[in-house]
């Protein structure tokens, strides 16, 4: 496939370059396959071969996303949508791709590849978790590929339902059936904002495809409604705060594969419906300070995910805290594309749009990566608790490895993925003092200092998890026996471990790559921010190279390594793990294992510091007195503040309406036939209004 270079740092298609057609027929194909495999896996559920069927097909049919979604990506994306046999009753189904929608296929195809290449060496579950996977990918690429309101809608509520299906799938404990109850609710929540943020686009344009919705965008109170609607349907999907509630309940009660789906790529697909409406669709003449919710909402996530990610004691829900805090990230990207864009400084609304999408991608690979790990622990050492791991590292060397990738790649260091789209994601923050607006430099000004302390507090959680888990002397016996998963599971550790390093060592690439999509974001044609393998934040600005920092980083390993080899000249020797002065004792010479450091002991600074206002933290020591045996008891909690904010005023009004709905049972039939006919009144008037209008 021949290309030609674009001068917007894209590019385009040559004559050599595949027919747009063979690319949405390839993809409606692999739509296609998956409901296929969907149904097959019913009849041969209990089938032992069912799962390697079922999960090497999606594997297969992931792998075809990543295809279609570079082709689009390289050789431009199709200008004619593809017009499907059959469709809602007013109109057929048609599948479209452009550069947006590509860019976060190619997340999809490459995070449902790494989770279908791990189920397809780990041990199988329940034979009801077959079914729902294939289709969950079939949901994510149809809203993906959606052109207009009713596919994308379709298709988001495809991937609610059968995700719901998955983390409702190991029923019999309790906490599960009421993760997936809450879960449930925040997705009907989401599809409920999002039907009528779409229906006032395409109410105001005349029709539910993209294309009308565009020409004519929104304005006044109507623009408003739109935003706030997106962000409560969109963001409840994402785990955007305060609509996050579900997120740490959801991912340690769905498999591990299921786990990594979900943070790499559901909670993205939510984030690219926010970004088509209010970007997009919206149209590029929307003001400055459509951004600042954005940025409230994002600083307020990454922060609070930050620092919940601190506290947890098991490990996939402080993978999916942390979760919270890399969307808030990207939230506050796209932002400050908003605000940019309405103060017409396009080449900053590209910068930080280029650093919401490159972290997408590079989150949605190193999540996965950590979900993964978290299930390959779980499978080898029997637990998810922190305070029962550790010293993994000797028994699963290659898991150990991988998890180290990825726990830097999330506390953002270099030259690692997550450190390049965050520095973007600061040198947009800090020229936020380019738009005029002085509440707008403040906000900004804050944002900023959030974004940074929310880091921080990321790479602290990463040690502490990575720390706890593979570091030290195991915890409990099942511990010291664990063992390393089978070669399929580590061929799938290492698959996006190697991702995660390529994608830190040429983010210019990537850039380049998603320039399509920055022309989407950003209305107009759109400089990348990025030369080669340099990135920068403008002309004159701070620049990057994770090449060179790679180099030196290098250089200093060695050079270190060397210089100890000199200076000690005798053979390395290997001794026992120092275990905080605790020598001799009962447990043998080396001491109690539980003497080591624990979750809650690590986490003690950060709770008694920012946990007690932010989390409602609080901390009991019962000590016995003098003369009594009895050990002494320490425990500690916190509450996340959407409970009482959030779900307990609504729990209170569905208690309420419940109850004002229960005294409809008491009406005669001359009262219901009144309330019926005052109901068809209300809607007739209100027609004839918006008729009118």
């Amino acid at each position: 496939m021949a290309l030609a270079p674009l001068g917007a740092g894209g590019y385009t298609r040559s004559r050599e370059s595949p027919p747009p057609v063979a690319v949405l027929t390839a993809l409606a194909l692999c739509l296609g396959v998956l409901v296929l495999l969907g149904a097959l896996a019913v009849p041969l559920g209990r089938h032992r071969q069912a799962g390697r069927l079922v999960h090497g097909g999606c594997l297969i049919v992931a792998l075809g996303f990543v295809a279609v979604a570079l082709t689009a990506l390289l050789a431009g994306a199709p200008a004619e949508p593809l017009v499907l046999p059959f469709g809602p009753p007013w109109a057929a189904a048609r599948l479209g791709l452009d550069g947006l929608s590509a860019w976060f296929l190619l997340l999809l195809g490459v995070t449902g590849a790494c989770a279908s290449f791990f189920a397809l060496g780990h041990p199988p579950g329940p034979a009801r978790t077959l079914p729902p996977f294939p289709l969950f990918l079939a949901g994510m690429a149809l809203t993906l590929a959606a052109t207009d309101a009713f596919v994308l809608l379709l298709g988001f509520e495809l991937m609610s339902l059968v995700s719901w299906a998955l983390v409702a799938a190991d029923h019999e404990k309790p906490e599960n059936r009421a993760a997936a109850r809450l879960y449930l609710i925040f997705a009907v929540l989401a599809g409920g904002c999002l039907v009528p943020a779409f229906g006032l686009l395409a109410g105001n344009a005349g029709g539910i495809t993209f294309e009308a919705m565009r020409a004519a965008p929104p304005e006044g109170w109507g623009a408003a409604a739109v935003l706030a609607l997106a962000l409560a349907g969109a963001g409840a999907k994402a785990g955007l705060v305060p609509f996050h509630a579900w997120l740490p309940l959801a991912h340690p009660a769905a498999p591990s594969h299921v786990s990594a789906l979900m943070s790499g790529a559901m909670t993205k697909v939510a984030v690219y419906v926010l970004a088509r409406l209010l970007l997009d669709l919206c149209g590029p003449a929307q003001p400055s300070w459509w951004g600042i919710p954005l940025l409230v909402l994002g600083a307020g996530s990454a922060l609070l995910g930050a620092l919940r990610a601190n506290l947890e004691d098991d490990s996939k829900t402080l993978l999916a805290c942390s979760t919270i805090e890399n969307i808030g990230f990207v939230v506050l990207g796209l932002g400050l594309a908003l605000a940019f864009r309405g103060a017409d400084l396009g080449p900053l609304a590209a910068l930080a749009a280029g650093a919401a999408l490159l972290h997408a991608l590079n989150h949605g690979v190193f999540k996965t990566l950590l979900f993964l790990v978290a299930g390959a622990v779980l499978h080898g050492a029997g637990s998810r608790r922190l305070d029962r791991l550790g010293g993994l590292i000797h028994a699963m060397p290659v898991t150990a490895g991988c998890a180290l990738v990825g726990a830097a790649a999330a506390a953002s260091l270099p030259p690692l993925s997550g450190f390049a789209s965050e520095w973007l994601l600061l040198q947009s923050l800090l020229a936020g003092w380019r738009v005029s607006d002085i509440g707008f430099q403040v906000i900004t000004a804050a944002a900023a200092a959030i974004a940074a302390m929310a880091a921080a507090l990321a790479a602290a959680a990463m040690l502490r998890l990575f720390g706890l888990v593979f570091l030290g002397r195991p915890r409990s016996p099942r511990g010291a026996g664990a063992e390393e998963v089978s070669a399929i599971e580590r061929g799938a550790l290492l698959l996006p471990t190697a991702l995660t390093l390529l994608l830190g060592l040429f983010p210019g690439v990537l850039l380049g790559l998603a320039a399509p999509a920055l022309r989407v974001l950003t209305g107009r044609p759109a400089e990348a921010p990025a030369r080669g393998a340099w990135l920068t934040a403008g002309e004159g600005a701070a620049g990057y190279a994770p090449l060179a920092v790679a180099l030196l980083l290098a250089v200093a390993f060695l050079g270190v390594a060397l210089l100890v080899r000199r200076r000690s000249p005798n053979a390395t020797q290997r001794g026992p793990v120092w275990n905080c002065g605790f020598i001799d004792g009962p447990f043998g010479p080396f001491g109690d294992p539980l003497a080591q450091p624990s979750a809650g002991g690590i986490a003690q600074p950060l709770r008694r510091m920012l946990g007690e206002n932010l989390l409602r933290a609080r901390e009991s020591v019962e000590m016995p007195r003098p003369g009594e045996t009895r050990p002494g008891h320490y425990a500690s909690s916190f509450e996340d503040p959407s409970g009482p904010l959030l779900i307990a005023p609504a729990a209170a009004l569905r208690d309420r309406i419940a109850a004002q709905a229960e005294r409809l049972r008491d009406l005669t039939i001359r009262q219901c036939l009144s309330l019926s006919f005052a109901a068809l009144v209300g809607l007739l008037a209100l027609l004839a209004w918006l008729e009118a209008g």
